[in-house]
């Protein structure tokens, strides 16, 4: 172990989370991790996304669970439309006939397109195999989601996130055409907006995210949103076509 005189957790099935201020600090290789091993069924994964907890490893390493400080996450209320992306935004919603976002119709599909689109700054990618059949697991529950971009027909971009309460996790997005993964987010923040969510969770720093508005607060503050949110009632996961009114207000 590296400069660390606590060691790792190792997690068996069904044990409790170690507290996320005891995750490894900026002085360590890996900054935010908490534990490694357990397991990823609905159970387990719910408790540690409600506890501000998520799953991030690759192939040929165990399951790594994170807890990073600060947290990035986007307020929906600071999202920033930039002029271009209101343009196609303005041309997409008038375009009904050709263009409609819908809620959870093919998780899979977005799931496995986000499992081919590497994040920012990464060459590969976190979502193996075992991470899609556990989200596939989530959204059985009711407690993951997409976000789909639906033009002529086809899935032309999208994301996928857990939603707990009123605790909206972002996980990973893709896209096929340009812009459409940001219109997929910016329905996102809509249906958020129009929900009373708080804040969506977006876990690490990256330019892309930064530049459509989000930001990093300190873990306590993210802990405390989660765990009041959490304990909300459920939302209903359906997208309204009148969410995007009060969205093309907000100022670039």
């Amino acid at each position: 172990m590296t400069r660390r005189q606590v060691p790792l957790p190792w997690l068996a099935p069904g044990d409790a989370f170690p507290e996320p201020d005891r995750a490894w600090g900026h002085e360590t290789p890996a900054p935010g991790l908490l534990a490694a091993g357990g397991v990823l069924d609905v159970e387990t994964l719910s408790r540690a996304y409600g506890s501000g907890i998520f799953p991030w490893f690759g192939d040929g390493q165990p399951i790594l669970w994170w807890s990073t400080d600060p947290r990035m996450v986007l307020y929906p209320g600071e999202f920033r439309l930039h002029r271009s992306l209101r343009k196609t935004l303005v041309r997409f919603v008038h375009d009904s006939a050709r263009c409609v976002v819908r809620f959870d119709s093919d998780f899979g599909a977005v799931v496995r397109a986000c499992a081919g689109s590497p994040r920012e700054g990464q060459s590969g990618t976190w979502i193996v195999p075992e991470m899609v059949q556990a989200y596939e697991g989530l959204h059985r529950a009711g407690l993951a989601h997409s976000v789909e971009t639906w033009i002529d027909g086809q899935l032309a971009g999208g994301l996928y996130c857990v939603g707990i309460g009123r605790a909206v996790f972002g996980e990973s997005m893709f896209t096929r055409v340009p812009d459409a993964s940001k219109i997929a987010l910016a329905a996102l923040v809509a249906f958020c907006r129009a929900q009373g969510v708080e804040l969506i969770d977006c876990q690490q720093n990256t330019r892309h995210l930064a530049s459509l508005g989000a930001r990093e607060i300190e873990r306590r503050d993210f802990l405390a949103s989660t765990r009041r949110h959490a304990a909300a009632p459920a939302m209903l996961w359906h997208f309204e076509p009148v969410y995007w009114s009060e969205l093309l207000l907000l100022k670039a």
